[in-house]
């Protein structure tokens, strides 16, 4: 059985998602997935990001780091998993605009069947962590992906998840994600990644 091919698409703007996004690729990995990190570029002009301190450097340093998702990207793998953080409990608009540009492939039939599963990061307790998991439930259905969540397969999601996905509360000081978040996402990767390469047709 050939390594499941794991798309981890993520957008982060201070690095959280970007931790997380590294995470949930460790367990991928640890189960025998070859996996692509791939950041969502920013949609905003250079003056808006300069009211945030640190923007524009942690996305000149993630865009060096990590390539843009592409739909071959998409098309190359058995499974995607969307990282995002919130925007007013909701996703993000820079990977809802890659979600957009997926609309080639759907009309092909070629997502059908893939795994697909998603994993967030927000800035206050109770933030949209699982409304914002569960609002990209909605495009991975019309995509036909097969919507892996974590559920509560593992005890770490007791200690620090959803059992949507992997979430982290960043605090207004973008704190970074706790060891206990950190395994969650390892589990997803993981999960993600077995549930792949049981479907998977290749």
């Amino acid at each position: 059985m050939p390594s499941p091919r794991v798309l981890i698409a993520f957008y982060s703007r201070n690095g959280s998602v970007e931790k997380m996004a590294k995470a949930v690729a460790e367990g991928a990995t640890a189960a025998g997935a070859e996996v692509r990190l791939r950041r969502a570029r920013d949609i905003v002009g250079p003056e808006v990001m300069k009211l945030a301190a640190g923007w524009t450097e942690n996305a000149a340093r993630m865009n060096a780091e990590y390539p843009a998702p592409t739909s071959d990207d998409a098309d190359w793998a058995d499974a995607i998993i969307f990282g995002t953080p919130t925007r007013f409990g909701n996703v993000a608009a820079e990977l809802k605009a890659y979600i957009d540009s997926l609309g080639g492939l759907w009309f092909q039939g070629k997502l059908n069947g893939k795994v697909g599963s998603a994993f967030v990061s927000t800035a206050t307790p109770h933030g949209g962590n699982e409304s914002t998991i569960i609002s990209l439930y909605n495009p991975m259905a019309h995509l036909g992906l097969v919507i892996v969540p974590t559920g509560y397969l593992d005890p770490a999601v007791y200690r620090a998840g959803t059992p949507y996905g992997a979430s982290h509360v960043a605090g207004q000081n973008a704190s970074p994600p706790t060891e206990d978040e950190m395994a969650v996402a390892r589990f997803q990767g993981k999960r993600v990644a077995q549930v792949a390469a049981a479907l998977s047709n290749r």
